[in-house]
């Protein structure tokens, strides 16, 4: 039976509103004390097969290759400022970035795949999927989003569970959930994406359509990307994968996450991701999400067992 979410009472969310305040109170301190952990969690190299190469782009944002062909996942690099975002200025991908991040990209990319449709994850993809002439994977609202642009015949609405190849790599979408990052109340901007015009499609206007967890095998490697900090218990693979790319914002707003996702992945190394602040522009300095407590995360999962390794990376070069 698939474990549902407990309602959260007044004692957790005054937990929420204390363990905010604290951070405020230390921010500057907290911050310094994440980028220590970030530097040490980077500092060794993953254990890939040969020839398999993975890089984070920022937020919950990968790049994967193999054999001369790319796989891209939740791309986001055409960041919205706060300003924009409370402004509700249209939020749309900036074609002269990409021109300076991916001009150099030489390898064939086999697709795009899009956990949940978020700004965060989603501005991007239309422009780069028109770029590669490649296909974008996941949700109706990323088809819809497609649409928007006139590329609707580039986009695939997926079938849960099925395995399917996109040259080297074996796909599987999972059904999951966003973490309820409004006070553990509720998911932000919920519901289907359905905004008529690019000129209304503010950051508000990309709702979260169905949320996936994607599980990727190549070259000998198995990988499982979640980008929100939630699960449908049940539906999520059992039999283990080699690397856990975790998207961490929100992990504190899902009661339990790490004792009930890592026993059913079992993953070998559990890789942070999410954490960075993603109304930053790309080529500014560093930053990280509010109260994100990166340094807390490998007693949080060590808690669980300590039988999984965890890592951190730092953004791809610019």
């Amino acid at each position: 039976m698939t474990r549902q979410t407990p309602p959260r009472g007044g004692t957790e969310l005054a937990g929420h509103l204390t363990r905010f305040a604290r951070f405020l109170a230390r921010r500057e301190q907290r911050e310094r004390e994440d980028s220590a952990s970030l530097a040490d969690l980077a500092a060794r190299p993953l254990p890939l097969p040969d020839g398999v190469d993975l890089r984070w782009l920022g937020v919950a944002g990968y790049r994967l290759s193999y054999e001369g062909q790319a796989l891209y996942v939740d791309p986001y690099v055409s960041r919205v400022p706060l300003r924009a975002w409370l402004s509700k200025q249209p939020a749309l991908a900036d074609l002269g970035l990409h021109d300076k991040l991916f001009g150099a990209e030489r390898d064939r990319v086999a697709g795009i795949l899009v956990g949940h449709t978020h700004f965060d994850h989603a501005i991007d993809v239309p422009a780069l999927a028109r770029r590669w002439e490649t296909n974008a994977y996941g949700s109706r609202s990323l088809k819809h989003l497609m649409s928007l642009y006139g590329l609707a015949e580039r986009s695939v609405e997926v079938e849960p569970r099925k395995e399917f190849e996109l040259g080297p790599f074996a796909v599987t979408f999972f059904p999951s959930l966003h973490s309820k990052l409004l006070l553990g109340y509720k998911v932000p901007a919920d519901g289907e994406l359905s905004c008529e015009h690019l000129d209304g499609l503010a950051a508000g206007e990309y709702r979260c359509g169905d949320i996936y967890g994607i599980r990727i095998r190549v070259g000998g490697a198995s990988f499982y990307h979640q980008g929100s900090a939630n699960l449908i218990d049940d539906l999520v693979p059992r039999g283990g994968v080699d690397v856990f790319l975790a998207g961490i914002a929100g992990r504190s707003f899902t009661p339990d996450y790490w004792s009930r996702i890592l026993p059913r992945l079992e993953p070998r190394i559990v890789v942070a991701s999410h954490f960075d602040d993603f109304f930053r522009r790309v080529d500014d300095p560093f930053g990280f999400s509010l109260n994100v407590n990166l340094t807390a995360l490998p007693e949080e999962i060590h808690s669980v067992s300590r039988e999984f390794d965890v890592r951190a990376m730092t953004p791809a070069p610019r």
